[in-house]
């Protein structure tokens, strides 16, 4: 048998294995491949809640992301080295301040402001959930009530993320001088986006073209200085396995003077 042949076979086996597995309505972590957010929320199914914005979403996993899993460690090295120049941080898709507690141990938070920019639900929780400890951490439900900050750091909220991370950025007070990605879902192919199953909800996952977040970064005047990939947590859509693996990713970018 021909190569190409092969290859179409496996590709037609992987299709028709996929749509099986949504027609059983089989519990699957991403269900779908929707052109645009909307039409992503438009195929929730019956009886689960639609996004992230709700009380019983934002405690599931809440344990598990304040932990240091390997994955986070550029983002924790840079935040070391950037520490003699820097003095607040804006931790967009904070949630409840997973990152600040996960990272307390390994910098000197007391001097270091930082600013939690979430949704409501995450934010009041997180506001509610504050310790004696979290002396220089707070939260804003508006990007545009933050005042401006030397880092933007956005670890794992770009694939939850509707609008432009152009927009996002260009809604802070001032452009940061370093912005700090991690977990930026990409593919080799158009954006698609699909739905994760939190159990009590479906929220809408973006995962991006490969070119997506360097040619934003390009648009917005920043330099990549450093970037990796997060094997371990590649994936396919499980009743869309034809359209390929997603490959995890996170960048470090610089302001041009």
């Amino acid at each position: 048998m021909f190569p190409d042949m092969r290859a179409r076979l496996k590709c037609a086996a992987m299709l028709v294995y996929g749509r099986y597995r949504a027609l059983r309505r089989e519990k699957v972590r991403f269900r779908g491949a929707f052109a645009s957010f909307d039409e992503a929320v438009a195929h929730v199914r019956s009886g689960m809640l639609a996004g992230y914005d709700h009380d019983s979403v934002g405690s599931v996993s809440r344990e598990l992301m304040q932990q240091v899993p390997l994955w986070d460690y550029p983002i924790l090295y840079w935040l070391r080295r950037l520490a003699p120049e820097i003095a607040r941080v804006v931790d967009a898709g904070g949630h409840i301040g997973v990152k600040y507690r996960g990272f307390g141990p390994y910098l000197e938070l007391d001097r270091l402001d930082w600013i939690v920019y979430d949704l409501p639900a995450l934010v009041k929780a997180g506001r509610a959930q504050a310790r004696p400890q979290d002396r220089t951490l707070s939260f804003v439900e508006r990007l545009e009530d933050a005042p401006a900050a030397d880092v933007l750091l956005a670890s794992g909220l770009l694939p939850y993320l509707k609008e432009p991370l152009v927009e996002l950025v260009r809604r802070m007070r001032a452009p940061p001088r370093h912005i700090l990605l991690n977990k930026v879902v990409t593919r080799d192919g158009p954006t698609v986006v699909t739905l994760e199953n939190f159990g009590v909800a479906e929220v809408p996952y973006q995962i991006r073209n490969v070119g997506d977040v360097p040619a934003a970064l390009e648009t917005l005047g920043y330099d990549i200085i450093d970037s990796w990939t997060i094997e371990q947590l590649a994936h396919r859509i499980q009743t869309h396995p034809e359209l390929g693996r997603a490959t995890y990713r996170g960048y470090v970018a610089r302001l041009r003077p």
